[in-house]
């Protein structure tokens, strides 16, 4: 039986990612006709930002030292900066196809890094329940009936991979800090940092969206962007430092194959796709994979275990 508190870190991550998930296809219908990829995420980290810092006076103030100050900054280039950015960049030079099977990897490059920073073992529960979930996901998109007229490209392949090895960064280093301060804190200067260092290179592209300069406003396109801002970067970021404080950084990154069944049920309903067998199959291997890992032993279960048999 899983404890109060990590029921609760399951259910702030699936909640993220289940916003992530719907994300997609709003992304997809503002991209990159409506909104330049610059501009939308430029426009997530400035709002977010403001966002954090407001909602941080309303709280009690957390003194924070040099030191995590500088982790913070690393914490905010790995998780929004220059994750984002690669994303987007790489998206614009490959397949989406490529792009959503690449991302499966992420689980595992926390694992591996999870090992390695903090000590997290690797047992073979935790490792088959990684790839059973990234098997689940790769069956998922490969049975989708989406077919992209954009070829696939191996600088935009292997900057999906690099986005993605840099979030996992982030989500093993952020792990410390999530027991020190709270969300609002952590986000705050993650995306202050993240807003200082990119918005040199791409404010001209937001000022420059047409949907700014419109009149009357396209409510349709306002509301999607508010969907991003809001639904898609606030409340997401806010959620994963809350749910890293509970979990472990494996089992947060196994929540990421919801993303493609969220995007994927969304398409049916809207007709954009057809419900399969092949869906519901890759659905069950997705979850089957995220309660492996959730079984694992984690290191403090270890550590018990060598304690007890002194």
């Amino acid at each position: 039986m899983l404890g109060k508190e990590k029921l609760k870190g399951h259910l702030f991550i699936l909640l993220a990612n289940v916003l992530f998930g719907i994300n997609m296809p709003i992304s997809k219908y503002l991209l990159p006709d409506l909104v330049q990829p610059e501009s939308l995420t430029i426009m997530r980290m400035l709002f977010a930002c403001i966002m954090f810092w407001l909602a941080s006076l309303f709280m009690k103030k957390e003194k924070v030292p040099l030191k995590d100050i500088g982790l913070l900054f690393i914490c905010g280039m790995c998780g929004i900066a220059f994750n984002q950015s690669l994303f987007l960049w790489g998206l614009s030079q490959t397949s989406p196809v490529d792009a959503s099977i690449i991302a499966t990897s992420g689980p595992i490059f926390v694992m591996l890094l999870a090992a390695l920073i903090l000590k997290e073992p690797i047992t073979k529960l935790k490792a088959f329940g990684v790839l059973i979930g990234a098997g689940g996901g790769v069956l998922l998109i490969l049975s989708s009936t989406y077919v992209s007229n954009q070829a696939s490209s191996l600088e935009g392949d292997l900057k999906i991979v690099t986005s993605g090895f840099i979030y996992s960064i982030y989500v093993v280093i952020s792990k410390p800090l999530s027991q020190r301060y709270s969300p609002v804190t952590i986000m705050k200067w993650m995306f202050l940092f993240s807003s200082i260092v990119l918005a040199p290179f791409m404010y001209r592209s937001m000022l420059d969206t047409a949907v700014f300069h419109r009149i009357p406003a396209d409510w349709k396109e306002v509301s999607a962007i508010m969907y991003v801002l809001v639904g898609a970067t606030f409340i997401p970021y806010l959620l994963i430092p809350m749910a890293l404080k509970r979990i472990r950084p494996t089992t947060l990154s196994m929540y990421n194959y919801a993303q493609p069944i969220i995007a994927s049920l969304i398409a049916v309903m809207a007709g954009q796709d057809t419900f399969s067998v092949s869906k519901i199959i890759s659905s069950i291997l997705v979850f089957v994979g995220v309660y492996m890992v959730t079984q694992s032993k984690s290191r403090e279960d270890v550590e018990r275990e060598l304690a007890g048999g002194k």
